[in-house]
């Protein structure tokens, strides 16, 4: 292209008097480059066959190769080169004749969008040297031979994440010749979580092997009396999904010269993963309906979400907090942040963060649903991911909170975080990014408040044990749980514990004293409330035990109000309403059983099987109130996974997945998923219906892809029956 030409197509760039040249946040677009570059003139007789001339570019882009080997990145299902900053990798360019340094001069360069600037980091000449600077971008010749050149190229630790298009220029006296654009030389450069000088550098092998290459994972539900746990596949190697997660921060108009900075990563990708601002990756949806889309419960991974959306650009219907949270985490691993999925049990969501979370009584002591604005999940799930915080004081580095699910708009959008969990600890939730909302998601205490008639609220009970009682995370190398609520907060009474909510609320958190509200509780008598194990379908029964410890006798007025709820702890509908009077003896205990049969609570049956007791007594003699209340799981029947004979590489072979129905009603609108990430891509099927009593067996025939350990993972869900998991472990061997 000749000089005037590339002039021409310069001056059409669209005219803005804000900035010389448009932003510039996509990955995909590129610019022209040109093949011949002349100085000025170019005399007659020049024929660029005359000069040093590449033919070959050889890019040790293999698995097996030395590059993916040593960058930790052969799992990848990419033909690419995929290397991580800060880290040398290896090249080999084949030219027209021998390499002669002392008259030959030849440069690379990474070229990254349509507009690369260098003080940008988007456009990176790179000379070749004797030296490599640790962390710094350059290129040394290691091997030389015939007509070929090896050479190992440093890039720098706080380069930018993204694909590359790479370019070998030579100079001749009258211009510069470039290789032509190939885009099989295209080089992925991501995090390196193994470099002491990258910003996400991790110093423990098995937690990089966990949190950066593990593809399945562990995510808890349930409540806290009652923790359950299932697989999800996060896949972050599988064809596509790095394209995918690239194009992630093009939706999200993220600059390119800001990609090299995971606090601004996650920041912006906390509000693309929800579709609230500008149509991101999934639609949240919490009403039990869920018309042309798939059931929040379904989903077995995040692959399929994922390619969908880059597919068709269009918010993938639907998710709820697990959803999000796993979607996220194949994000920030497949760039190598290392991310970890937690979850928080007895989430408070309240709307004005005031660490407080009202559930109003009436005068007989009965919850008042109409009153109670605030909730609390049984669990909410976020990510943690790992980085430093140059941005904030010493010590706040580390794991930081990152929230995809959209529950409250920070700087105008719906995203939560980077915040740091050392922040959180101590207090210190003036650092950004969204420290307080989470501070309260684990700290609130739960008032329940009656309404007196001229409108005056008595503060009846407090509860400051409940919220974020129980904080956790898979184990790293195995499915266990591992219990990190010591990391967000001090032992529940200790001082430090005090220190740090005088912390909070210096820094803005709104905390009313207990001063502030009359309160005077019931001392001398416990309540306490048990549920038997419950499994759906079946009548269970629930105990309350009162414990008088005084030397008086009294008399209770109990309330008994069973809720079906959304696990976010919003109430359905109300099933069981029991009441009774019951006679406290001095210095004794007594216990009193309800039976809950299947016919009052199956009609109206949530997808996550839970219920919601309140329990209110009112001491006739005192007029003081004792309340509890306590999230029950319902068992929910497993499908059965099993493979016919071993499992080899590259070889056909069949799974059966098994489902007995366990309830008094046919299964209706019944759909099975099942995937495993290395052995098969997700494969759906539809069951019309399967009923009651009757076992449903599908068999898949499948090629299993990669050896070593892998995980199948299954879903069913029908329109009586969600929540229904099973998986398996196999061990796939070498052909």
């Amino acid at each position: 292209m000749s000089e005037t030409t590339r002039t021409n197509e310069e001056n059409k760039l669209p005219l803005n008097g804000r900035r010389a040249i448009p932003p510039n946040y996509s990955n995909d677009e590129e610019n022209e480059v040109p093949e011949m570059e002349a100085f000025g003139l170019i005399p007659r007789g020049f024929n660029p066959r005359d000069y040093l001339r590449v033919v070959d570019i050889y890019m040790f882009k293999e698995p097996q190769e030395i590059n993916k080997q040593e960058h930790h990145t052969d799992k990848y299902y990419n033909p690419r080169l995929i290397v991580r900053r800060g880290q040398a990798f290896q090249i080999q360019i084949d030219f027209n004749r021998p390499y002669k340094p002392e008259t030959d001069q030849f440069w690379l360069e990474f070229l990254m969008g349509r507009y690369p600037q260098q003080n940008k980091g988007t456009y990176i000449p790179i000379l070749v040297g004797n030296v490599l600077k640790p962390g710094q971008w350059g290129a040394k010749i290691i091997h030389r031979e015939n007509n070929s050149v090896r050479l190992s190229i440093m890039s720098s630790t706080s380069c930018i994440i993204g694909k590359f298009r790479l370019y070998v220029a030579v100079l001749t006296p009258f211009g510069i010749l470039r290789t032509r654009r190939n885009s099989a030389t295209d080089t992925y450069i991501l995090f390196n979580p193994w470099c002491q000088l990258d910003a996400v550098y991790l110093d423990d092998e098995k937690e990089r092997e966990e949190y950066v290459l593990n593809d399945v994972g562990i995510v808890f539900h349930g409540s806290v009396e009652d923790v359950k746990s299932r697989s999800w596949s996060y896949g972050q190697f599988e064809e596509n999904i790095l394209d995918a997660c690239l194009f992630l921060m093009d939706k999200a108009e993220l600059e390119l010269s800001g990609r090299g900075n995971p606090i601004k990563i996650c920041r912006v990708a906390s509000a693309v993963i929800n579709s609230r601002d500008e149509d991101g990756v999934i639609a949240g949806s919490w009403n039990n309906t869920y018309d042309n889309g798939v059931a929040p419960s379904a989903w077995t991974g995040s692959v399929d979400i994922l390619l969908e959306y880059y597919s068709s650009k269009q918010p993938v219907r639907y998710g709820q907090c697990w959803v999000f949270a796993g979607v996220f985490n194949t994000f920030l691993r497949c760039l190598g942040i290392p991310a970890r999925l937690i979850t928080n049990y007895s989430s408070a969501h309240d709307n004005n963060a005031n660490l407080r979370l009202d559930f109003f009584l009436d005068d007989e002591g009965k919850v008042d649903t109409r009153l109670t604005k605030d909730s609390v999940w049984n669990y909410h799930c976020w990510n943690e991911a790992w980085m430093t915080r140059p941005d904030l004081p010493v010590g706040f580095g580390g794991w930081q909170v990152v929230d995809g699910t959209p529950q409250e708009t920070s700087d105008g959008m719906y995203r939560c975080g980077p915040a740091s969990v050392q922040a959180i600890k101590h207090g210190h939730v003036c650092f950004q990014f969204d420290a307080p909302f989470v501070y309260a998601e684990v700290n609130g205490d739960i008032f329940y408040t009656r309404m007196e008639k001229n409108g005056t609220q008595v503060v009846e009970n407090i509860d400051t044990t409940r919220i974020g009682q129980l904080i956790v995370t898979k184990k790293v190398g195995s499915d266990g749980m591992m219990d990190i609520t010591e990391e967000y907060k001090f032992r529940e009474g200790s001082d430090e514990e005090r220190l740090a909510l005088e912390t909070a609320v210096m820094y803005g958190v709104k905390k009313q004293s207990i001063q502030d509200t009359m309160y005077q509780p019931q001392t001398d008598v416990d309540m306490d409330f048990q549920a038997q194990r419950a499994v759906l379908g079946n009548d269970f029964k629930v105990t309350i035990t009162f414990r008088n410890k005084s030397r008086n006798s009294y008399t209770a007025t109990t309330y008994l109000s069973g809720n079906i709820v959304f696990y976010t702890g919003v109430t359905k509908s109300e099933f069981k309403k029991h009441s009774f009077s019951a006679k406290l003896e001095p210095s004794s205990s007594n216990s009193f059983d309800i039976v809950i049969k299947s016919s009052e609570y199956m009609g109206d049956l949530l997808e996550q099987a839970s219920f919601h007791f309140f329990v209110t007594a009112r001491i006739n003699e005192t007029g003081k109130i004792l309340a509890v209340q306590k999230a029950v799981m319902l068992e929910v029947p497993a499908l059965r996974i099993k493979t016919k004979g071993e499992l080899v590489a590259g070889k056909e072979t069949s799974v059966i997945v098994e489902f007995t129905n366990p309830l008094k009603q046919t299964l209706e609108n019944v759909t099975l998923r099942l995937e495993g990430p290395g052995l098969l891509r997700t494969i759906k099927k539809q069951f019309g219906r399967i009923p009651m009593n009757s076992t449903l067996t599908w068999e898949v025939k499948f090629t299993p892809m990669r050896p070593g350990l892998r995980r199948l993972i299954a879903s069913l869900n029908s329109d009586a029956l969600r929540h229904v998991y099973g998986e398996l472990n196999v061990q796939v061997q070498k052909p």
